[in-house]
């Protein structure tokens, strides 16, 4: 089984790799970018669309302000990728916002940060799989019936090809990411020349659809309030900036500059392509609602659009004006922008693994989190990203719309909370400073850092005013409920490196070596694997040494006695009582009794157990010593001891003699299989 298993292993996630080779794991600019940047690229598939989803509320007439947020948006954006230049080169240790938060403002700061940015990574996985879900549905009917098991499965591919390591899914991943930005700057690019070199007219599919506004005679407080919610959900382009500030560690030598650099150009890229897409889709006359129930006078094929209307998102429409529907272009760009919001997920593969590291080490997360794979990534962290972003699909039925009401709110937490911490950052070190060069950049720098934490806090209220009640309670239940988990997993390892530590004045010999040590080796019968136990707790050289067994039935108990007499076994055996057939009990009171009588001393168990090499034999063996070893661990004092016996199925070197046992010759298959500890009394009982 085990040799299955590794080949199933091999073959999907590759061979091992040696702790040696993490060098060769880091990663260039040109690899970092689509690996670290491709969640904030992807952005304009779907941010664009939101603000004018949101403003079509009020209708068309709204889509004038349409400008305006995205103006917002950008300058939000470059504010941000302005500050978080200054991150990496501070800390570039790959804590992150983390790091930024814990040492400047404090550990519970800190902890709200990583657990924002937890749910905020797994929410990325979750938006970014639906809408590339979305965008195939347009084209493959199965696709749209079927969105939340479409989307699961896509995770599990990316689950697989991240467990391979950060460079393998890196190169993967990259000539998909350049092929979309490539497409949509020429898109843009092209739309563009047309629109204002050659004066061509573009226009949507829906560009003679007419909305019906659901809220008319708005106030000006309610229509002030409606621009504000399409602000905070064009903010979605800015999700995947903090990775890169994260991931400085994968990056090549010089990490900071070279981290510093691809965030440069990931935000020039993406605002370039954010304010293509929205301002083509005006252009051309693009119309999106929500729900996709369009009043229109036209017809498709014929015949008035009816509710099974089915609306294409902003790039699909945008590619049909520029390039017209069913040209090469179009489908290039449609499927390359699929793809891309598939792999955007990547970033969050990247990200929450190196953070769950992170917070492993310093114990506020399992241990088990900071261990690397086989192929040197977070391999635990990877697993529970994509078992978390499945349980949101499956909720949320792969619903963009929905789930784009839980996203933002923790990443402008943690964008806001990091700023202020670099602002006392370099509030710190000025005081000690006295390089005029040097001060005058700390100076720049926390004024950048200043005008990031305005900004992004601005964006963080009016984010929570404007999703609370459509969604965003949810983070900030969840947020809350992740930081006290981790809070209580810190107290746990404090609490146990406490008892564990060893005090100085305290001498080893005092409380290392125990007054003397009882052996008891346990029977069920005369056989091998009884023998060598007894041989192999003779060799220890324990104070005492007994067997002992459960009497279940009065005449077995009085056969083996007699043939333990007539072997010589040169151990005394003694019989337990067990009136009610139990096993367990009896001996769990044996024990607790000699503990009584010396509590100096230490009781050691030795238990035979039958090594098996298929996975069906191991349901029919040891399941009496699995229950006697799981109440024996609870005692104080009490040491147990396996010793295994291996079976034909498990031995790999046929003939191989066996120690501790006489002749060294293997019983044949049939009078070993189905025995076990006790398991003439476990069969009675």
């Amino acid at each position: 089984m085990s040799k299955v298993t590794d080949l199933v292993k091999r073959l999907f996630i590759g061979r091992a790799l040696r702790s040696t080779q993490l060098h060769e794991q880091l990663l260039s600019k040109r690899i970092a970018l689509p690996v670290f940047a491709s969640d904030a690229l992807s952005s304009v598939a779907y941010a664009p669309q939101e603000i004018l989803v949101i403003l079509s509320i009020a209708g068309l007439s709204f889509y004038g302000f349409a400008p305006w947020v995205a103006a917002g948006v950008v300058v939000v954006m470059l504010t941000v990728v302005a500050s978080y230049r200054q991150n990496v080169h501070a800390y570039p240790s790959g804590g992150g916002d983390y790091e930024v938060a814990t040492v400047n403002l404090g550990q519970n700061a800190g902890l709200t940060v990583a657990s924002a940015l937890m749910v905020d990574y797994v929410l990325t996985v979750a938006v970014s799989v639906a809408n590339g879900v979305d965008y195939v549905g347009a084209t493959i009917p199965y696709v749209a019936e079927h969105k939340p098991l479409v989307a699961i499965v896509i995770v599990a591919v990316l689950t697989v090809v991240n467990l391979r390591g950060i460079r393998e899914s890196g190169a993967a991943f990259a000539i998909p990411t350049y092929a979309f930005m490539i497409s949509v700057i020429g898109l843009v690019a092209w739309g563009g020349f047309r629109l204002l070199v050659l004066g061509d007219e573009l226009r949507a599919p829906t560009a003679d659809y007419q909305i019906v506004a659901e809220q008319t005679n708005l106030t000006s407080f309610a229509a002030a309030f409606l621009i504000l919610r399409a602000f905070s959900s064009g903010c979605a382009a800015l999700t995947g900036v903090e990775a890169i500030s994260n991931g400085v560690p994968a990056f090549r030598k010089p990490k900071s500059k070279n981290a510093a650099t691809t965030l440069l150009m990931m935000g020039l890229i993406a605002v370039t392509m954010f304010v293509g897409i929205i301002a083509l889709g005006l252009a051309s006359g693009v119309k999106l609602a929500d729900p996709a129930v369009v009043a229109h006078d036209m017809l498709i094929d014929g015949r008035p659009a009816g509710p099974d209307y089915y609306q294409q998102p902003i790039i699909a429409q945008v590619a049909d004006a520029v390039f017209g529907d069913g040209s090469v272009f179009f489908f290039a760009i449609a499927a390359v922008t699929a793809l891309i919001l598939f792999l955007a997920a990547n970033t969050a593969f990247n990200g929450f693994p190196v953070l769950g590291s992170i917070l492993a080490q310093d114990r506020f997360l399992p241990r088990q989190l900071h261990t690397r794979g086989d192929r040197l990534a977070f391999s635990n962290g990877i697993v529970i990203l994509a078992a978390g972003a499945c349980l949101l699909l499956w909720g949320f039925e792969a619903d963009v719309s929905r789930l784009l009401n839980l996203y933002i709110v923790g990443v402008f937490v943690s964008f806001t909370l990091s700023q202020i911490g670099m602002v006392r950052h370099w509030s710190r070190h000025l005081r000690t400073e006295t390089d005029p060069k040097v001060r005058a950049q700390m100076r720049r720098s926390r004024v950048i850092n200043f005008f990031g934490g305005i900004m992004t806090g601005v964006v963080l209220v009016v984010v929570l005013l404007t999703k609370f009640t459509h969604g965003a309670w949810i983070v900030c239940v969840a947020m809350p409920v992740l930081f006290l988990t981790m809070k209580g997993i810190h107290r746990h390892y404090e609490n146990v490196a406490g008892e564990l530590a060893v005090a100085e004045d305290i001498q080893v010999d005092e409380t290392m070596l125990p007054a003397r040590n009882h052996a008891i080796v346990l029977v069920s019968k005369i056989h091998k694997p009884t023998l060598r136990a007894l041989a192999y707790a003779r060799a220890t050289r324990p104070s005492t040494l007994e067997a002992v067994t459960v009497g279940v039935e009065g005449e077995e108990a009085r056969l083996l006695q007699e043939e333990w007499e007539r072997r010589g076994i040169p151990v005394p055996l003694k019989m337990l009582d067990s009136p009610y057939r139990e096993i367990t009990r009896p001996i769990l009171d044996y024990v607790k009794s000699l503990r009584r009588r010396s509590p100096r001393d230490v009781v050691t168990v030795y238990i035979p157990e039958y090594v098996v090499g298929r996975w069906w034999e191991h349901l029919l063996h040891n399941q009496s010593a699995l229950r006697l070893k799981g109440r024996l661990l609870f005692q104080p004092g009490v040491m147990v001891t396996s010793v295994p016996w291996q079976l034909h199925s498990s031995d790999r070197l046929k003939g191989r003699p066996e120690p501790f046992a006489p002749g060294a010759v293997r019983r044949p298959r049939s009078e070993a299989a189905g025995q076990d500890v006790a398991q003439d009394q476990d069969a009675k009982a």
